[in-house]
């Protein structure tokens, strides 16, 4: 079984790391950015081919990434290239497509993916709906009802069930979380919960609060649209606030999950049903696209942040910075992921 899993998890990178690069890949042909390689995956290359465009198409032994090297992406970088072929050569606009277009192909295919399992399987609401109610449990005790819409947790507005979670999981002071709710009859009440603990076998800690989601079901076209749009903002929303929540300490870098994480993931969706394994390859879709347009070096959203200075100071930014930042960026994110694949280890043990 575990075979399985990981061959799974393979394909699934693989589709999300396909999709991502394509977009960079077509719009810098369509600019006529002359392409030297598209390559899935990191690392040595376990296979080849040249194409009849002269652009070699690799396959890498690790599928944590993929790049489509291009000429000139931050200077002229190649002397026997006509200057029109490179890519820091072409219109600001052209540039910004080529660059966000990765993002852009991982969000439509995550919307694509959602839109897919509301048809076939329904779609529940997005809206944080409280369904069932444990007896005895910490909601039930203070009052909470099925039915209830939860409007707010600790002041932190809860649109939907995506982000409702985040703030859920976020660190309170004395452990209490102030519930701001709407009635079925409209009127709106504020609750202050303290949810149980429970022990786990590995000597960690949950919180539980005893409310399960409204898992009312519609089925239609519309309704199915209707759903896509609605989750991927949802989690789009929640990864925002996830962002903000690590920044600011509510929420310990120990709670984000690397390959080791998402395989584990992955084997429980896998006895759950094929609905789950599309919505984990939707979910992860969104994610690689927040992840990759955040501002930052090395993603695509820090050589956007570049440009747009470039075009405020109306001159290119110094090669040598640029290129710094970028791999300054680049090793701290391998840094980054060397942690969490640790920590995703240590929890297995």
């Amino acid at each position: 079984m575990w075979f399985i899993n990981l061959i799974l998890l393979i394909f699934i990178l693989g589709i999300i790391i396909l999709v991502h690069e394509f977009g960079h890949f077509i719009w810098a042909k369509k600019f006529g950015v002359h392409i030297y390689e598209f390559s899935i995956g990191m690392g040595p290359i376990i296979k080849t081919h040249k194409g009849k465009d002269k652009i070699d198409y690799n396959l890498r032994a690790f599928p944590i990434g993929g790049f489509v090297s291009m000429a000139g992406e931050v200077y002229e970088d190649d002397k026997k290239m006509k200057k029109e072929k490179f890519m820091c050569n072409k219109p600001g606009y052209q540039r910004l497509i080529i660059l966000v277009a990765g993002v852009v192909n991982n969000f439509i295919l995550a919307i694509v993916l959602l839109f897919l399992i509301a048809c076939i399987w329904g779609s529940t609401t997005t809206k944080p709906l409280i369904g069932t109610i444990l007896e005895d449990s910490a909601v039930s005790k203070v009052g909470l009802e099925s039915g209830d819409e939860i409007l707010s947790i600790n002041g932190i507005k809860s649109s939907s069930w995506d982000k409702l979670q985040i703030a859920l999981y976020r660190k309170t002071e004395n452990d209490t979380y102030e519930f701001k709710v709407r009635k079925a009859n409209g009127d709106e009440k504020t609750y202050e919960v303290v949810p149980q603990t429970i022990k786990n076998d590995d000597g960690s800690e949950t919180r539980q609060f005893g409310f399960g989601i409204d898992s009312t079901k519609e089925y239609g076209f519309i309704p199915s649209i209707k759903y896509a749009f609605l989750k991927f903002g949802s989690v789009v929303s929640s990864m925002g606030l996830t962002i903000t929540s690590l920044l600011t300490g509510k929420i310990s870098m120990n709670a984000l999950s690397g390959p080791v994480g998402i395989y584990q993931v992955i084997g429980d969706s896998v006895s759950v049903g094929l609905s789950q394994i599309i919505y984990i390859i939707a979910f992860l879709s969104i994610n690689v696209g927040f992840i990759n347009i955040l501002p930052f070096p090395a993603f695509d959203g820090g050589r956007v942040l570049f440009l747009i200075i470039e075009k405020i100071k109306r001159s290119p930014i110094n090669t040598n910075l640029e290129n710094g930042l970028n791999t300054v960026g680049f090793i701290l994110l391998m840094l980054l992921m060397i942690y969490i694949t640790f920590q995703d280890i240590l929890r297995l043990f």
